[in-house]
C-alpha cells in the first residue's frame, strides 16, 4: 500500500511518522521549507509513547504528478484549509485511490464527495493533542493518539478498510475500524462543538465554567442543542456515549479546553465556521431552536472579523 500524507505537521506528521517508522511505504507531500527540514533532520517525534527520529520519503508539489497515483491519502489539514488541500492532493488521486480525512466536523464531506466521488472518501476522525513548532519537531502532548475510520456506505468490512486497519496495527497506532463510522463522527462532532463553543465563549476551562452559578446548566443546554441536531440528522448516539461526553463537559476542576480556544488566544485562524457555525446551520435547517449555539457563533464571528481588520 502506497500512502501519501498531506503535510508533515502535527497530526499528519505523528500518524504518518509512526506508519513510516513501522516500515510502511509512506510519502509526505510538503512545502519546500519543510522538505529541507526533513532532508536535514528526518521526521522527529517527541511523545510520551516514545520518541523517534525517522528518515522519511517526501515530495513537493512539482514532484507529485510523477509519483501518482497513491493507494491511500491521509488528509489531516485544518478545516479552513480544505480547498487548498484538495488542490494539493488532486494530482495524487487515481481510479483506485482511497481518501481518509481525519478533519474535525462534517463540513468537508460534501466538498470531498463532489470533487472526488463519495466512493473514494471514507469516514474518519482522530483523537490527538499535538503541535509542531518552528523547529520542526512533532510534539505529541498526551498519551491518546488514535484513528477511527470506516465505510460511510456499503460493505463495512471492505477490503480497503481491512488493509488500512492492518497498516495502523503494524505501526502500533491505536485504531478502530468502525462499522458505524457516521455515528462515531457525530459522537465526536457533538462533543467537540459543545466544548469549543463553551470554552471559547467563556475564555475558560471546563472546570472554571462549571464552578460558576449556572455553569453546569449552561454546559448541559449547549450539549443538548448539539444532541438534538445529531438526532435530527439520524445519528444514533448511545446513552453511554452521551453520559461520557456530558461527564467530561461538566467535570469539576477540569482543566480541559478546546484547541480552538488555544488558537483564538494566540490570535490564529480558527475552525469556528466549520464546527460551531456548521452545527448552528444544521440546527436551523432542521427547525431546532439553538440559542446557546447562536450566541457562541456570534462571538466567534466577532473574533474572526476583528482578526481580519
Amino acid at each position: 500500500m502506497r500512502i501519501l500524507i498531506l503535510g508533515a505537521g502535527g497530526t499528519g506528521g505523528y500518524f504518518g511518522g509512526r506508519l513510516a517508522q513501522a516500515g510502511l511505504d509512506v510519502t509526505f507531500l510538503v512545502r519546500p521549507a519543510r522538505a529541507l527540514q526533513l532532508q536535514a533532520d528526518g521526521l522527529v517525534i517527541r511523545s510520551p509513547l516514545g520518541d523517534a527520529k525517522i528518515p522519511v520519503q517526501y515530495l513537493t508539489a512539482d514532484q507529485l504528478p510523477a509519483a501518482a497515483p497513491f493507494d491511500l491519502i491521509l488528509l489531516s489539514c485544518k478545516a479552513y484549509d480544505l480547498q487548498s488541500s484538495i488542490e494539493a492532493i488532486a494530482p495524487a488521486m487515481g481510479e483506485n485511490t482511497t481518501l481518509l480525512p481525519i478533519l474535525n466536523g462534517l463540513h468537508h464531506y460534501e466538498t470531498l464527495d463532489q470533487r472526488f466521488g463519495s466512493n473514494h472518501v471514507l469516514g474518519g476522525l482522530c483523537f490527538i493533542s499535538v503541535t509542531k513548532p518552528a523547529s520542526g519537531e512533532v510534539q505529541h502532548l498526551g498519551k491518546p493518539a488514535s484513528v477511527t475510520f470506516g465505510e460511510r456506505a456499503g460493505d463495512p468490512q471492505s477490503e480497503r478498510c481491512t488493509a488500512i486497519a492492518a497498516a495502523f496495527e503494524q505501526a502500533n497506532v491505536e485504531c478502530k475500524h468502525s462499522p458505524t463510522i457516521n455515528d462515531d463522527i457525530w459522537i465526536k462532532y457533538s462533543f467537540l462543538t459543545a466544548l469549543a463553543a463553551a470554552t471559547c465563549l467563556m475564555r475558560a476551562s471546563v472546570g472554571a465554567i462549571v464552578a460558576t452559578d449556572g455553569g453546569r446548566d449552561f454546559m448541559q443546554r449547549l450539549y443538548g442543542e448539539c444532541l438534538a441536531v445529531a438526532a435530527a440528522s439520524g445519528a444514533a448516539i448511545s446513552a453511554g456515549a452521551k453520559e461520557q461526553a456530558l461527564g467530561l463537559l461538566t467535570q469539576p476542576g477540569s482543566t480541559v479546553t478546546a484547541s480552538m480556544l488555544r488558537d483564538l488566544q494566540s490570535g490564529q485562524q480558527i475552525e469556528g465556521e466549520q464546527i460551531v457555525g456548521d452545527m448552528l446551520e444544521r440546527a436551523q435547517a432542521a427547525g431546532i431552536d439553538a440559542p446557546t449555539l447562536a450566541v457562541a457563533w456570534c462571538h466567534l464571528q466577532a473574533y474572526a472579523g476583528q482578526r481580519k481588520s
